[in-house]
């Protein structure tokens, strides 16, 4: 009766505690789990696509799967032997780093460049070249000017360390946000499409005066207006009068690094919705 009754239990447990049989994923699929866990990307997860090409569908024909994929045997042959030799681990497809094995090391000695600071606390506005010069002659040692400049920039050596630090500063704002130049800019036959614009100066009668010129790049269309001096408002001002006598939208303007075409010259354009 009892070993009924435990037949019984059993029976129950089995039936509420019932799971999925575990199906076991293919090498295949491991791999591409593995690529998606190591957070690939699209040129990572290709190679992976052709070692699995080259197993399934591929038949394990390398030509096939380089014709399939459209890249060289020899391109496929490197991937696959450095992931054969890895013993098939998913990361040796990853791409490698580029940076040389042997970097470039300080070659500049302890006693160089303790002369190279001496001098240029004693010459703080001269320059590398002549720094050369006073070191070569002082020491009769050859130095180049380059561990010149290493050393100052090592040390921040600079005549106004303000004046380097706001340089500095407006360096790193110019890498965060490049300026787009005018030869990547596919130039269309439109009238509009592309205005050049520049500022001239001028004096007349003891009076100095700026004349903020623009010209079409494709009907030469052109106009200036006098401004007694050259703010950003003045060059945003100019700007809406030539949007005005255009009387059409205006697509790209070409400019230099003038401190008139910043600030609201620049709220400008994004008002009028042009590239610069």
């Amino acid at each position: 009766m009892r070993s009924y009754q435990n037949e019984k239990a059993s029976q129950l447990l089995l039936r509420f505690h019932r799971r999925k049989p575990i199906v076991q994923k293919s090498r295949y699929e491991l791999w591409r789990g593995i690529a998606n866990l190591l957070g690939f990307g699209v040129h990572e997860r290709l190679r992976v696509a052709w070692i699995v090409f080259y197993y399934t569908a591929g038949k394990e024909n390398a030509g096939q799967t380089a014709k399939h994929f459209s890249i060289s045997r020899k391109t496929f042959h490197k991937w696959f032997k450095r992931f054969k030799d890895s013993k098939y681990n998913v990361k040796s497809l990853a791409d490698q780093s580029k940076a040389p094995r042997h970097k470039r090391n300080w070659e500049v000695t302890l006693i160089q460049e303790e002369r190279i600071r001496r001098l240029r606390n004693r010459y703080p506005y001269y320059g590398k070249k002549k720094l050369k010069v006073l070191y070569e002659k002082g020491y009769s040692e050859w130095i180049s000017t380059w561990k010149i400049e290493r050393v100052i920039r090592r040390y921040k050596l600079y005549p106004d360390k303000r004046k380097q630090e706001k340089t500095a500063r407006k360096r790193a704002r110019a890498r965060q946000k490049p300026r787009k130049r005018i030869t990547q800019l596919v130039k269309e036959g439109s009238p509009c499409f592309l205005f050049q614009l520049d500022t001239i100066v001028i004096y007349w009668n003891n009076l100095k005066r700026y004349i903020l010129t623009a010209v079409d790049h494709v009907s030469k269309l052109g106009y200036a207006r006098m401004y007694k001096n050259k703010s950003s408002r003045s060059a945003a001002d100019f700007l809406y009068r030539l949007r005005y006598l255009v009387d059409q939208p205006i697509e790209n303007l070409q400019t230099d690094n003038g401190s008139e075409f910043a600030w609201e010259f620049e709220r400008a354009m994004v008002k009028l919705g042009i590239q610069r």
